[in-house]
């Protein structure tokens, strides 16, 4: 879904696991989705990395020290941990990486301990599984997983460092933490935004910049103190880093709050960020170096909202902490071109630089754009109007009384965004918020969830008094300012919402502990898995809603330009989606990203390339001509193809069709005559207008005032409408494929007799005016004053009679070419299936009689002549074409305007609802084709 909803190429997953033999009673397909959905649970679970593979599972029992018992639950094993999971929830979880474990080793049965496996890490930590079914296939899997795993030191030292608490330098410069590049030359080149001398702070802001000693706060760094020294006991019972034994011990403490000294540490560990920092040593300065210098979109957005990123806080009025800021946003601009930058992404990112390094923080952001806020920070902000959706749901179910009423405001859709996007991080005070991401790091989006509920349960009765939006939300902005942390060290930090508002009287203070209780006893049962659930069914609707808004945008934009209407817009807009969507996939040319630029309006966005253009031409198009439709659509393609990139918008799309469906017999005309211009640039006769007109604007203007300039600017940008006149002239062979086209067009007409006769009729009368045409142009050449006249018309009175010209002459030359050339798009043509009597019937088969026979003067030609392959006639037709010959498209039109049956054709309004229709019917019954031998095909297997 999430492809459908990037645009992203199908890329077939490689890891699912395959079958070792042919099941007759089992789908691959099934068997394939139900390993995908296994392995974003095991992923989800215990917070591993998207490319980690679930090998398989099964019941075991875990010894625990710390409570002298054994426990029972699930063992899961992947290609790069070792997972345990109770049966109990929150009872205890465990997550070994590989990486760290040294021993695996089957140890010694009894009855108490049935066929136990020992397994011990670097650390000197041993954990003893028991009750294996199959102890000796999980031990050599266990092997073979740990002779794939790389060395590395760089886990165990970094825990050391972070157990021994050593103190380091608080700022080191960039240079030395970061590779130096350099330009072409060796020297260092030249980079934007970024200086060497810049320092970088190897811990988190907040210890940098902490201006009051912990002893001045009294009670409140007794407290602190007391929390470091409850969590350094718990580390002693359960055990610190990857390893550690999660309980509900653990839960308990980080709902009391984390001390600042362990925060950084304790949410790497708990979101799963420290295991990809641990497997990917110096990724981040890697993509620092590579994102120096660059600018893009994404880097432009973020340099304007850097300074925008809690400025409040003293750690980021100074260019340390920008310059940090900015480092950590533009790498991961760099990993994920795809997500880029989004708003609120500075306001999460500075807070994890408070407590953390500069590489930590890009991890925990990497973790929470990736894993735990899947699809939030994007353009369209898709995973948070996900869980808008989830939490108008959790409203209605839990209290359905205020959801009513919120409803008739419209205030959950309006207060719901900020508050997930920011993790309430933009409408609480900092020191309040900055518990709430504690306990999300720990227990995931439930627990935001859970403090949405219990912030509306708190207001319910005084939002049942609201009579309008605005009175709601500032209730709830009052209510969120005003909770507080009392526990805290830090010096207070207003949230610039507060400073904002006023009242008579101030709002009760609310202890952010209580808050967070209250959520917890009385929304505490919410489940993870229920939430992912209400996710799947939410991502359908906001899809569909996307989906509905940006084709309404796109039919708004089109009515003006197009004579569809609404519903025909919208129809085809599914008709060009769908095809740019199966080009994803199949037999695309290029790839979904140079096909699909999300930067661009709607109408822009969506491309198709020829072969799309040509299967879509075929379906919809109106003017079908056999086996030549390909080469006029192709002809057609190119003339949309504005930017000559080889690729369409729909926009592009609609032009093409409202001129063949709707457009009066002159824009038809026009059109097709187009269609047989080779591509080239406007004549000289335009830009010569063109000129004089800018040369009258700048003589009459002599006073040059920022009004005429903005006037010279408009007129610049305004479209320029091409008029008949500025069409270019048509050459003999162009004029030859015009006929062509025109006869293959009239092919299934009901009318077919009358309008060969009329075409007929029409090219005897342009090539006569063109051989007059010329004979003014060659005049014109020889006296340069008569040029004027070598455009216009030929009077009908100096037309040449046909019993006049010799039978040899160019005139006949020409109306032999023409005759030829639709005698070829008559074979062209695939004859149809006649009865007998058909056969015999004359009239049914004269329709080449009445074109030889008619005003083209053609009894020279034998029919056998005309009959044999084209390639001699090829050879032919280029030595005796006429370079001089040419017409112009007001001829054409004059000409055409004298035949009734091409009037009546050409004025004809077509009927694009029948066609789409059938396109429609086409496409179900291909897949009901497709199913139905994908059915045969595992029957048979």
């Amino acid at each position: 879904m999430r492809q459908l909803l990037d645009n992203e190429g199908f890329a077939a997953d490689h890891s699912l696991p395959k079958a070792c033999k042919t099941l007759k009673n089992v789908s691959a397909l099934k068997r394939d989705l139900d390993a995908r959905a296994k392995n974003e649970r095991y992923r989800a679970l215990f917070r591993l990395t998207q490319d980690e593979r679930l090998d398989g599972h099964t019941d075991c029992t875990l010894w625990t020290p710390f409570a002298k018992m054994h426990i029972v639950g699930q063992l899961f094993v992947s290609n790069n941990y070792i997972c345990f999971c109770s049966r109990e929830e929150d009872l205890c979880q465990l997550i070994i990486p590989l990486r760290e474990v040294s021993i695996v080793e089957k140890a010694d049965s009894s009855s108490v301990l049935p066929c136990p496996v020992s397994i011990s890490t670097k650390n000197k930590m041993t954990f003893l599984f028991a009750n294996l079914k199959d102890r000796d296939f999980l031990v050599q899997r266990i092997s073979d997983f740990l002779q794939r795993t790389p060395e590395s030191g760089h886990s165990v030292s970094q825990s050391e460092g972070r157990c021994a608490g050593s103190p380091s330098p608080s700022t080191t410069p960039l240079s030395s933490s970061l590779p130096t590049p350099t330009g072409a030359a060796g020297e260092p080149s030249q980079r934007r935004h970024y200086s060497p001398s810049l320092p970088t702070a190897n811990q988190g802001l907040l210890r940098i910049y902490q201006k009051d000693a912990p002893e001045e706060h009294g009670p409140k760094a007794t407290k602190e103190k007391m929390k470091e020294e409850l969590w350094n006991i718990h580390f002693l019972e359960f055990g610190r880093g990857v390893c550690m034994y999660r309980t509900s011990k653990t839960r308990e403490l980080v709902l009391n709050g984390i001390p600042e000294s362990l925060r950084g540490e304790l949410w790497l560990l708990f979101s799963g960020a420290q295991n990809e920092m641990d497997t990917h040593p110096g990724y981040y300065a890697e993509r620092v170096e590579q994102a120096m210098g660059r600018c893009t979109l994404a880097t432009e957005e973020i340099e304007r909202d850097l300074h925008r990123s809690m400025p409040e806080h003293h750690a980021f009025q100074n260019e340390m902490g920008i310059a940090a800021l900015r480092r950590v946003l533009t790498a991961y601009a760099c990993r994920n071109p795809g997500i880029g930058y989004c708003q609120a992404m500075n306001i999460v990112t500075s807070v994890l630089l408070l407590y953390c390094t500069e590489e930590e923080a890009f991890w925990l952001l990497v973790a929470l754009c990736e894993r735990m806020l899947p699809d939030y920070y994007n353009t369209r902000v898709v995973g948070a109007l996900v869980d808008q959706g989830v939490f108008e749901e959790l409203t209605r179910a839990c209290l359905p009384f205020l959801y009513e009423h919120m409803q008739e405001l419209g205030v959950i859709s309006t207060i719901s965004l900020s508050w997930f996007l920011t993790l309430f991080l933009s409408v609480m005070p900092f020191d309040s918020a900055v518990l709430l991401v504690d306990c999300f790091f720990y227990e995931g989006i439930k627990v935001i969830f859970q403090v949405a509920l219990a912030v509306l349960h708190a207001n319910m009765d005084t939002l049942l008094d609201c009579n309008d939006e605005g009175e709601a939300m500032t209730i709830l902005g009052r209510y969120l300012d005003n909770v507080v942390n009392k526990q805290t060290m830090s010096p207070p930090i207003p949230h610039l919402h507060a400073l904002l508002t006023s009242g008579d009287e101030p709002p009760p203070q609310i202890d952010v502990f209580q808050l967070i209780k209250s959520s917890c006893d009385k929304f505490g049962s919410l489940r993870a898995d229920v939430i992912e659930q209400m996710r799947f069914h939410q991502r359908l609707k906001v899809i569909q809603s996307l989906e509905d808004t940006a084709k309404r945008s796109v039919v708004r934009a089109l009515m003006t330009d197009s004579a569809f209407s609404i519903e025909e817009l919208e129809e085809l807009y599914v008709h060009f989606k769908a095809k740019h969507i199966m080009s994803c996939y199949w037999g695309a040319s290029t790839t979904a990203a140079e096909r699909h630029d999300p930067s661009l309006p709607y109408l822009e966005q969506y491309r198709i390339d020829l072969g799309q253009f040509c299967q879509l031409f075929g379906a919809l198009g109106t003017w079908l001509c056999g086996p030549h439709t390909a080469t006029l659509a192709a002809r057609l393609f190119r003339l949309l193809d504005m930017n000559k990139d080889g690729l369409i918008n729909f926009k592009e799309f609609v032009t093409g069709l409202s001129g063949m469906y709707h457009g009066d017999m002159t824009e038809k005309l026009k059109l097709l005559y187009n269609l047989h211009l080779p591509p080239g640039k406007q004549g000289k006769t335009q830009l010569c207008r063109h000129c004089i007109q800018c040369n009258i604007v700048i003589s009459v203007s002599e006073v040059k005032d920022y009004k005429y300039y903005l006037r010279m600017w408009a007129m610049e940008n305004e479209p320029k409408k091409e008029t008949i006149k500025d069409l270019r002239r048509m050459n003999q062979e162009q004029f030859i494929e015009l006929c062509k086209t025109l006869y293959n067009m009239f092919s299934e007409d009901p009318l077919e007799q009358e309008l060969y006769h009329a075409i007929a009729t029409v090219a005897s009368l342009l090539l006569r005016i063109g051989e007059v045409g010329k004979k003014f142009t060659n005049n014109g050449a020889k006296k340069p004053t008569d040029t004027t006249n070598a455009q216009a018309p030929a009077p009908a009175a100096e037309l040449p009679q046909p019993e006049k010209e010799e039978p040899n002459g160019e005139s006949s030359s020409g109306q032999s070419l023409v005759c030829r050339a639709l005698a070829e798009a008559q074979l062209e043509t695939p004859p149809q299936q006649t009865s007998d009597e058909e056969v015999k019937d004359d009239t049914s088969v004269s329709s080449y009689s009445i074109v030889s026979t008619g005003s083209l003067q053609c009894e020279d030609i034998a029919d056998d002549t005309v009959l044999i392959g084209c390639a001699g006639d090829q050879q032919r037709r280029g030595s005796i074409l006429d370079g001089d010959w040419s017409i112009t498209f007001e001829q054409v039109l004059a000409s055409m305007l004298t035949e009734p049956p091409l009037v009546d054709y050409f004025e004809k309004k077509g009927d694009i609802q029948a066609r789409m229709a059938s396109c429609k019917m086409q496409r179900v019954e291909r897949q009901v084709s497709s199913s139905s031998d994908h059915e045969l095909a595992q029957l048979s297997t």
